[in-house]
Parts: structure tokens; C-alpha cells; sequence
């Protein structure tokens, strides 16, 4: 594994994190107000956070990327039923790829990850891009953070598809998905992007007015557990949904447990004139996955 404690200019860079109080948003920076609750991006609480920061939209998610860590901080999503659904329909492409919107100094390479013994970790999940395209975009590097392999691939993705199956459920989500740093050093990958200490995903149901957070550790054997979004907000600096009142934020929705889920819906049952064809796209989408993880380790 090619990452190392914070040294040299990666620590005077984890000082800028913690330390400066100026915001560095360039003028013309991008909005995406469909995108956030009530059109209000979240909020960086710690100012010092602020530092060389850069808000970007894509179609289906936006984030506020870091020139510091060289990740993103957040990342902001609209869930419905239907975007779900669409995004069930659409096949999972692997496209890894700098993001060209950040400086060259400031954003995470390709190169970055090869062999670094961390998986690229979505903050704005593949799975949940309702389009060919949209889905593309969800592997800009400036939506990636270094994800334990095994936390990934199993509690992680398990929170995730959970998350996707509430908002199947509900009908309406809005989500906010981001890194914590903690501590007065941090791993860094190639000496250049900043290994998350622990990683939080924040739900609220508009229709319900109930939120809630999970908070989880990036480690093979990272738990996770429920807090309130003002207990989020003193872990990680970011208020997720700063137009909710304190009462709510102050709550914790009942979130479902995190579990593997198969890609079909609750309950769905295949006709038997289908299993066939059925069992041959499963059998047909394992080997892709079989490839594609085979890939990874290597590269």
C-alpha cells in the first residue's frame, strides 16, 4: 500500500484544512439549486474547511470539491422514486477520470490510485445515476474519495443501496454524502489525497420531515451508527440542510439497517416463462462484476 502519514507539504496542506479561515470560492462559481433542499447548498459551519474549495454541478449531483484534500467535501443529491428506478435500468460502465474543472495542482489524478491499496469511493453513488450520462459523470475524480477495499464493497455499498431502497420507498429523499478528516494527521494516498478517517451519508424525507445521518469508519472493519444532523454537523463541520429547523436537526430518523440487497425490488418475483433470460443477465452481470474487481486489484 502506497499511502503514508501526512508529511512535509501534505501536513502544511492538513494545516491549511484546519487552520485558515478564508474561503477561496472563485467568482462565477457553479450553482445547482434543484439539487439541494430549498435550493441552500450546505453549509461549511468550520470556516476553515473553506480553503481552496470549488462547487461543481453535474446532472444528477452536485459536490464542493477540495483543493486541499483533493476530494470532494460533499456530495448533494435529489432522490426520487423514478430517478431510481431509471437508475436501475442503466448498466454499470467503469470510467475513472480526472476532473478538468479543477486545477491541475488541486485535483486528484488517475495515477493517484493505481496500486494505492484503496478503491475510488463514489460520494454520489454510480448506482444512483438515472442516466447513461449521468452516470459518466459520477466518475469524475471530484467526486472520489480513498475507500477501504473491503468497508466499500460491503458496509459502504451496503448503506447505499439501503438508502436507494428508502427513497424507492418514500417516494422523496434528499442526500448529502461526504469525507471527515480527523486527527492531527491523516493517511495520503501518493503523498497527494487525503484518506478519509470516517465517511457520512445525510438523509432527510421532505414529506416526513425526518432526517438523520449515518456516520461510518473507512476500515475493514468500520461500523457504523445513526446521529443527528447537529451531532454531524459538530463531527464533520457542515450543516447538510442548513434551511431545517433545529428540532429536526437535533432528531434521528429511524434509518434501515445497511444490508446486500439484490438488484430486483423488495418482494419481486421473476414469471417462470422469464427465469432464463433472467438467470443469464445475472449470471452475465457477476462475471462483469468478477472482471471488473479483478481489474481493480491490479490497477
Amino acid at each position: 500500500m502506497r499511502a503514508r502519514r501526512v508529511a512535509g507539504s501534505i501536513a502544511v496542506a492538513l494545516i491549511a484544512l484546519t487552520t485558515s479561515s478564508e474561503a477561496a470560492v472563485p467568482d462565477g462559481a457553479e450553482t445547482c439549486p434543484t439539487l439541494y433542499l430549498d435550493g441552500a447548498a450546505p453549509v461549511l459551519t468550520n470556516a476553515k474547511l473553506a480553503t481552496r474549495t470549488l462547487p461543481l454541478c453535474f446532472d444528477a449531483y452536485a459536490v464542493l470539491h477540495s483543493g486541499v484534500s483533493r476530494t470532494p467535501l460533499y456530495a448533494a443529491e435529489h432522490l426520487t422514486r423514478a430517478s431510481v428506478a431509471a437508475a436501475r435500468r442503466v448498466d454499470r460502465e467503469d470510467a475513472f477520470h480526472d476532473e478538468d474543472r479543477v486545477p491541475s495542482d488541486e485535483r486528484a489524478r488517475i495515477e493517484d490510485y493505481v496500486r494505492s491499496g484503496y478503491d475510488r469511493g463514489h460520494m454520489a453513488p454510480a448506482g444512483d445515476m438515472p442516466s447513461a450520462k449521468a452516470q459518466a459523470q459520477s466518475f469524475s475524480l471530484a467526486n472520489i474519495v480513498p475507500q477501504n477495499r473491503a468497508f466499500n464493497r460491503g458496509l459502504w455499498s451496503a448503506i447505499e443501496e439501503s438508502v436507494r431502497r428508502l427513497a424507492s420507498q418514500r417516494g422523496d429523499l434528499y442526500v448529502v454524502t461526504g469525507p471527515v478528516f480527523e486527527g492531527d494527521s491523516v493517511e495520503a494516498i501518493k503523498g497527494r489525497v487525503l484518506v478519509p478517517t470516517q465517511i457520512f451519508k445525510a438523509v432527510y424525507d421532505p414529506k416526513r420531515g425526518e432526517a438523520g445521518a449515518y456516520l461510518a469508519s473507512n476500515r475493514a472493519d468500520g461500523t457504523w451508527r445513526a446521529v443527528s444532523l447537529r451531532t454531524l454537523n459538530t463531527v464533520a463541520g457542515i450543516d447538510v440542510f442548513p434551511t431545517l429547523p433545529e428540532r429536526v436537526k437535533a432528531d434521528i430518523m429511524d434509518l434501515p439497517e445497511p444490508r446486500e440487497f439484490s438488484r430486483g425490488e423488495p418482494g419481486e418475483t421473476h414469471r417462470t416463462d422469464d427465469w432464463q433470460s433472467w438467470l443469464k443477465s445475472e449470471l452475465f452481470r457477476a462475471l462483469r462484476r468478477a472482471l471488473r474487481d479483478a481489474l481493480r486489484s491490479l490497477f
